[in-house]
């Protein structure tokens, strides 16, 4: 049998589990049952959570919708923390109620720095198709 130590990833029960806590964490903030002027102001998207080994802590990642005020945004979930915890345990069926944790989502800026890279001069060059073949239908060398 292997131990945690050498898995490389997540569990498949931590990666359920995350899964089942995104799910919560989205029906609450979307539903409103929050009551805080800052949450209400602002659609937050949770696309990823990640659970401890021990399935003790989550770590949310989220982002309101157009990605901009996080900061005012994770304070408030911070805030709201006790009661977010309540709702998850509601909706989820675990032993121990997962403590919680906001992180600003980094996925939106990492596609764009991706894409500004596909975008870039040199890439694009690189794509272009080969116009400057030789007359014997050699490439020229680089």
């Amino acid at each position: 049998m292997r131990k945690p130590s050498d898995q490389a990833g997540p569990s498949q029960r931590q990666q359920r589990v995350a899964e089942l806590v995104r799910h919560a964490l989205a029906e609450v903030l979307s539903r409103g049952d929050i009551q805080d002027p800052e949450l209400s102001r602002y659609v937050v998207t949770v696309p990823e959570v990640r659970m401890s080994p021990d399935l003790k802590l989550a770590t949310a990642y989220v982002m309101p919708l157009g990605g901009e005020d996080e900061s005012p945004v994770i304070a408030a979930l911070e805030r709201n923390k006790k009661v977010l915890r309540q709702e998850v345990a509601r909706r989820v069926n675990l032993k121990y109620a997962p403590d919680l944790r906001f992180r600003r989502d980094e996925t939106f800026d990492e596609a764009a720095r991706i894409d500004a890279l596909l975008r870039s001069d040199k890439v694009q060059r690189d794509l272009a198709p080969e116009a400057e073949e030789s007359e014997d239908g050699a490439a020229p060398e680089r």
